[in-house]
């Protein structure tokens, strides 16, 4: 989040610059020096994940044995689970039978945010029990924090809580003091900006975006298309903003199935059609992202300072 430089960085940039003023590359690399040294959080993040307890395995659905394999071989610190969990309906009998089987072993580490297939049984009774102590219950909204971030995980299913209510809430949790920190992540099923074919960009969500946005919210996460997609820092319009934007991660990858590109949107800079997970590591001032494959290879990475 936009907030200040610590007086730890602008004392290691006295000394880069030696009594000088430091230029761009001095200040970025002092900038780069002190995060490598931050503590750090792994964060794995993935949606769409689990097939009903009936589903066949083929070479391009119900991967989620494969993909919570790979989750478990990062050792994260913490999962976020991006919604989705359990298809086709979210019973609790499926999490239970299927979710419980593969994903399930991370349980504790999770960090869950309601789909809008979890809604296909009434009010999302089998997540709100499968997750129950994992997350405050309904309407499905909730703040944590690790190693200077804080984290907002939302419920995008404006058609089943209310929106205008969570809001308010993120508003008030945004500008609260005792939630400052330098960075901050948000965090949905629905993506604002998408290039998945099957779904693509949720215009609903750009009033979060608008709020996260303007209070220096750094990480968007979002799942819903069957990808994994990086965007540049982008405002809530759908305008490249790297010295202000919010970078925005769709990792919907987990298993269920996979959705073909559509067009690609402005701002897009990795997209791939494939299973695997979003691995993050956070620290106080900085994160770096992996998009990895079932077999842990690298499809995609890189790392920023919190702005």
């Amino acid at each position: 989040m936009r907030r200040f430089v610590p007086f730890v960085l602008a004392f290691a940039l006295v000394l880069t610059g030696c009594g000088s003023a430091p230029s761009g590359d001095a200040r970025t690399t002092a900038r780069a020096q002190l995060a490598a040294s931050d503590p750090s959080t792994t964060v794995v993040a993935v949606g769409d994940i689990a097939c009903p307890p009936s589903g066949q395995v083929t070479r391009t659905t119900c991967r989620q044995a494969r993909t919570a394999t790979a989750a478990i071989a990062l050792a994260p610190d913490r999962v976020i689970a991006l919604g989705d969990e359990q298809y086709e309906k979210g019973r609790y009998r499926g999490f239970t039978g299927s979710y419980a089987k593969s994903w399930g072993q991370l349980l504790s580490l999770t960090w869950p945010v309601p789909g809008n297939h979890e809604y296909y049984t009434a009010g999302a009774s089998g997540y709100y029990r499968y997750f129950a102590g994992q997350q405050p219950g309904s309407p499905g909204y909730y703040r944590r924090s690790v190693d200077g971030w804080q984290l907002y995980l939302l419920n995008s299913n404006c058609d089943q809580i209310d929106c205008t209510a969570e809001r308010a809430w993120l508003r008030q949790q945004l500008d609260d003091p005792a939630n400052q920190s330098d960075c901050a992540l948000i965090a949905f099923h629905h993506p604002r900006f998408s290039s998945g074919g099957e779904h693509g960009s949720s215009l609903r969500m750009r009033r979060f975006w608008k709020i996260a946005y303007a209070r220096g919210v750094d990480v968007a996460l979002a799942g819903h298309d069957h990808d994994q997609e990086r965007f540049a820092p982008m405002t809530p319009d759908g305008v490249v903003d790297r010295a202000h934007g919010i970078q925005e991660f769709v990792s919907g990858g987990g298993g269920r199935s996979l959705y073909a590109k559509g067009r690609t949107v402005p701002g897009s800079e990795f997209f791939k059609s494939r299973f695997g997970v979003l691995e993050l590591t956070l620290r106080p001032h900085s994160y770096a992202w992996r998009f990895l494959s079932p077999g842990l290879h690298v499809r995609d990475s890189g790392s920023a300072v919190c702005r």
